[in-house]
């Protein structure tokens, strides 16, 4: 028997690439034409973040509280836990995210966007915008069929993209509570598809530095002048 040191990360894989992005293209199958009523909803969330109204942060935190439920359950809970069991428990981290959202959003009234003329409200929204209109085409990019395309509400990669993108755009230090989740999902991502030796992996990473850079500059910036 070996050495338990002698092990790499690819002999605890569960799952093969092929068997991977198979269950992506299965859940698009079975959800179908849900997807275009997903990019609704996000534009929907664009559209909040650009011209809040004084409901805008309740909406917010209820919608992104329904996405991490539903991806929680439909994808991760029926689908991803067969081949990986672990995700098992991923999936009431995503539970815990959605009630967090509700408290934080609807119960204590806390999500307020930054000013749109600011950097942390711009480089926010194009994060949002890449996981909504840019992160489901990657996949014609890397080879694979466009039935396998990370559906913004319905994958939990362009989930959490899509949400760092939505609290960095936020003032109010929420930020501190809303970003751990999802980007701890972007880490575990990231180390999943570079075990896989899959040229997509560094996306969720640059996604979490992209995040966490804006929230830095955010901090001290004033708005940018038009």
């Amino acid at each position: 028997m070996s050495e338990w040191w002698t092990y790499s990360p690819e002999h605890f894989l569960l799952f093969s690439n092929r068997v991977y992005w198979r269950l992506f293209e299965m859940h698009n199958q079975a959800w179908w034409p849900w997807q275009w009523l997903f990019l609704l909803i996000g534009i929907g969330l664009l559209a909040l973040m650009a011209r809040p109204r004084p409901w805008s942060g309740k909406a917010v935190g209820v919608t992104l509280a329904a996405l991490w439920l539903f991806v929680a359950w439909a994808f991760l809970w029926r689908r991803y836990a067969v081949i990986n069991w672990a995700v098992e428990y991923v999936a009431y981290g995503f539970a815990a995210q959605a009630v967090l959202l509700c408290w934080l959003g609807v119960i204590k009234d806390r999500l307020r966007f930054a000013p749109l003329a600011s950097r942390r409200f711009w480089l926010g929204a194009s994060l949002f915008l890449y996981a909504l209109l840019g992160h489901p085409l990657t996949t014609l990019f890397f080879d694979r069929p466009l039935a396998a395309a990370e559906v913004f509400g319905m994958a939990p990669d362009p989930l959490a993209i899509g949400s760092m993108g939505i609290v960095t755009a936020m003032s109010g230090g929420v930020a501190r509570w809303l970003l751990p989740a999802p980007g701890c999902w972007c880490v575990a991502s990231w180390l999943t598809l570079d075990t896989m030796a899959e040229p997509c992996a560094w996306i969720p990473m640059l996604a979490l530095f992209w995040a966490l850079a804006a929230c830095w500059l955010g901090r001290k910036e004033s708005p940018v002048p038009f």
